[in-house]
């Protein structure tokens, strides 16, 4: 019987993909299984992770994330409320109605997202019977698109109700809540606005915002489909490029999937294969993982892929992975390539993919 270093060397051995699937797939003929794990994950280390690049140092960009847009409306909301001295509602109102942009400002002095200012303004707009703001009315005022007196109070109440501390009641007694205005620059409402923008704010404040916020959260989270889109792109270039008859899919067509091909799970795969009689040959998952745990806990998506492979005819489950979290084998990278055989791929592997099959024998069918 060969140790599970020698089959991890076996595999990284192997001249083509198809012989890496073979010899992996021997593994539970080979090996009990209690020490299946550690095989694959023997197999995991040597033969994949050195494909594997980091990404955490980049974010997708969105030029509303600037800093000279925030900082001119920066500007504008100090002078006309006299450093945030003349904060008085009607006051506020009638800045946020000449000057709209600002309202980006004060947004963020209160640590709200552009959809949580909305929910806030509906409270307010409720019980007062003023309009309602939605989210589109506050991306257009931040923008600079000025809004009727009505919105513009709207908005004026919610700022200075959450400022002054009357909008949301302190955490109750015990409990581990922490309202978003109890921070460094908003602790004591106007006042320790007033006093940072006369002092400045120091470098550690800043560093201990981006300690529980991250300097590009907002970011993050805002872009998290163009993170999803930088692995399934390339797949969608690989089969047009190949003339492989593919569907990548979505929410829209979680239907017509399971219609036109009998795949229940929930979400489908992100890109189905088949041939010109629209006959299943292979489900394809991308996953990213930044980190260990977030992998460990995508890698069960595989198993639930395979299963469905295996319940619509044995089709081969196909894995395109990203981020240095697939670095973690043991309990990660290690189940996917189990339920994958092997047909792991990352953006440095992704051409050699297309030799793997059922892929050569899809190729111009499109």
């Amino acid at each position: 019987m060969p140790t599970a270093s020698e089959i991890a060397g076996a595999v990284h051995s192997a001249g083509t993909w198809d012989a890496r699937v073979a010899l992996i797939r021997r593994v539970p003929e080979e090996f009990g299984t209690a020490q299946q794990a550690s095989v694959y994950a023997a197999i995991a280390k040597q033969v994949y992770v050195p494909h594997l690049k980091a990404d955490f140092a980049y974010v997708h960009w969105r030029d509303e994330y600037e800093l000279a847009p925030i900082a001119d409306a920066y500007r504008l909301a100090h002078d006309l409320t006299d450093g945030f001295s003349n904060v008085e509602p009607d006051h506020l109102r009638d800045v946020l109605g000449d000057t709209p942009e600002t309202l980006s400002v004060f947004r963020l002095l209160l640590g709200l997202t552009r959809q949580e200012f909305s929910e806030a303004c509906s409270l307010v707009a409720e019980q007062s019977g003023l309009p309602k703001v939605g989210k589109g009315r506050v991306d257009g005022m931040e923008g600079g698109r000025k809004p009727n007196m009505g919105i513009a109070k709207v908005c004026a109440i919610v700022i200075d109700l959450m400022m002054t501390g009357q909008m949301f009641p302190a955490k109750p007694v015990g409990s581990t809540l922490r309202r978003k205005l109890d921070k460094p620059d908003t602790s004591t409402g106007w006042a320790s606005v007033r006093y940072y923008a006369e002092h400045g704010v120091p470098l550690s404040m800043l560093l201990h915002q981006r300690q529980y916020g991250g300097a590009f959260r907002q970011l993050i989270d805002a872009t998290s489909t163009q993170r999803g889109d930088i692995l399934e792109d390339p797949v969608e270039e690989l089969f047009i490029e190949n003339g492989i008859p593919f569907i990548r899919t979505g929410s829209h067509n979680q239907a017509e999937i399971e219609t036109r091909f009998g795949i229940t799970v929930r979400p489908a795969p992100d890109f189905v294969v088949f041939d010109r009689n629209d006959g299943l040959r292979a489900l394809l998952e991308c996953k990213g993982a930044s980190d260990g745990g977030t992998a460990r806990d995508k890698a069960s998506r595989f198993r639930s892929l395979r299963a469905e492979a295996n319940r619509v005819g044995g089709v081969p489950v196909f894995a395109v992975l990203g981020g240095v979290g697939w670095r973690r084998t043991q309990d990660a990278l290690g189940p996917v390539i189990r339920d994958t055989d092997g047909r792991t791929f990352t953006a440095a592997t992704l051409s050699e993919m297309i030799t793997t099959e059922p892929f050569p024998g899809l190729r111009g069918l499109t």
